[in-house]
């Protein structure tokens, strides 16, 4: 018998010289009991656990950034009439850097700004000096074409569908003037609290001019300093890279909308004077500034310039001016936007409406205009921070 056993192990022991290394432990399969054993459910309970992981951490990671989104917000609205100076400065830039640029070749740098500005400033003020006396010259045909609008609406108030009677528009008219005897305080003081915002603007406004001086005079040295002082020097280049895509988007941006504006405003005034609107001046230039809203501020300025032709013309060149609607927002949004915009800013339309209602509940009017330049930019950073250099 130990003979047998001798035999055994050497025989065994053989085998462990050939397949194992000097001092290890020969391996022994251990078999689990069936109730160990991970079942179906188990398994799939192992596969799923990784999606968890990562789905958790891209939730903290979300939890961050919008928290610092909300930090950067609460900032801007403390100091909102810094943020909007700011603002239209870049947008000042972006129009005028290229005259200016051009005029820089054969005149000095400074000169080449401040005649830029002041011509820029001066066909604004010739712009508004015509709207003006387009309003002036106009207001006592003005005055009668709305009272006889006045007496048209109430004519066809009264015919179906609505068959009001004129004791009920009385009551309408006595109700709005009761109501504006009992508020007058309020009204007043709301008048007063406008025309401090008027101040605001001005002010704002001043600031925004004072901004675009340095913007077009010296801007990369601006902003090679703020880089060179509060970026290290690793991450220099690429922040370099995406600041430049930035500004390329958003004076691409600003460039294109400015045209895209101008367009509809000169479509909107020539057919609000074939049809004999009043106001057609003021109103192009209102469906001017309208148009810096996406997909709500055009419709929004031809629903005042319906309301007017209602008042001065009659149902049927008001019902004109909503076919003009129709049409004018389909050439823009099916042929200017795509034209125009395609090469500067490449979002989904639903992403545009998204960031003009999300802006507009943040900021009001001031949001909705910022909202979709602010998407654009943001957007073009974070594609060039994750493309590397070729």
């Amino acid at each position: 018998m130990g003979d047998a056993r001798r035999r055994a192990a050497g025989r065994s022991g053989g085998r462990r010289a050939k397949g194992a290394v000097l001092g290890s432990r020969p391996a022994y399969s251990v078999r689990l009991p069936a109730a160990a054993r991970p079942g179906p459910q188990g398994l799939e309970a192992v596969r799923t656990m990784p999606w968890l992981r990562i789905a958790a951490a891209y939730a903290w990671r979300l939890i961050a950034v919008g928290v610092v989104v909300y930090g950067v917000f609460s900032v801007l609205g403390s100091f909102q009439l810094i943020a909007v100076a700011l603002f239209l400065a870049l947008v000042v830039t972006s129009v005028l850097r290229p005259p200016t640029d051009l005029l820089a070749r054969v005149l000095p740098r400074p000169l080449s700004v401040a005649v830029v500005l002041v011509g820029s400033l001066l066909c604004l003020l010739a712009l508004l000096a015509l709207v003006g006396n387009a309003v002036a010259g106009e207001w006592p045909r003005l005055v009668d074409d709305f009272r006889g609008g006045v007496h048209r609406i109430q004519d066809w108030l009264q015919r179906p569908p609505f068959r009001l009677s004129p004791g009920r528009l009385s009551d309408l008219q006595d109700q709005l003037t009761r109501y504006v005897s009992a508020h007058r305080s309020s009204l007043l003081s709301s008048a007063v609290n406008e025309f401090g915002r008027v101040v605001e603007l001005v002010t704002g406004g001043v600031l925004a001019l004072f901004a675009s001086v340095f913007f077009l005079h010296s801007g990369e040295h601006l902003w090679g300093w703020a880089r060179d002082r509060l970026l290290p020097g690793g991450a220099r280049p690429s922040w370099d890279r995406a600041g430049q895509a930035a500004w390329r988007t958003f004076a691409g941006y600003t460039r294109g909308i400015i045209i895209v504006a101008a367009t509809n405003a000169v479509l909107v005034g020539v057919a609000l004077l074939v049809l004999r609107v009043p106001l057609a001046l003021p109103l192009a230039l209102l469906e001017f500034f309208a148009a810096f809203v996406p997909l709500v501020g055009s419709p929004v300025a031809l629903g005042v310039a319906t309301i007017v032709a209602l008042a001065g013309r009659g149902p049927v060149t008001a019902a004109a001016v909503l076919v003009l609607i129709v049409v004018i927002g389909q050439l823009e949004g099916h042929v200017l936007h795509p034209l125009v915009l395609s090469w500067a800013v490449r979002l989904h339309p639903l992403v545009v409406a998204v960031s003009v209602i999300a802006g507009s509940i943040v900021a009001g009017v001031i949001g909705a205009v910022v909202a979709v330049p602010f998407v654009s930019v943001v957007w073009a950073v974070l594609n060039a921070l994750r493309t590397a250099p070729s």
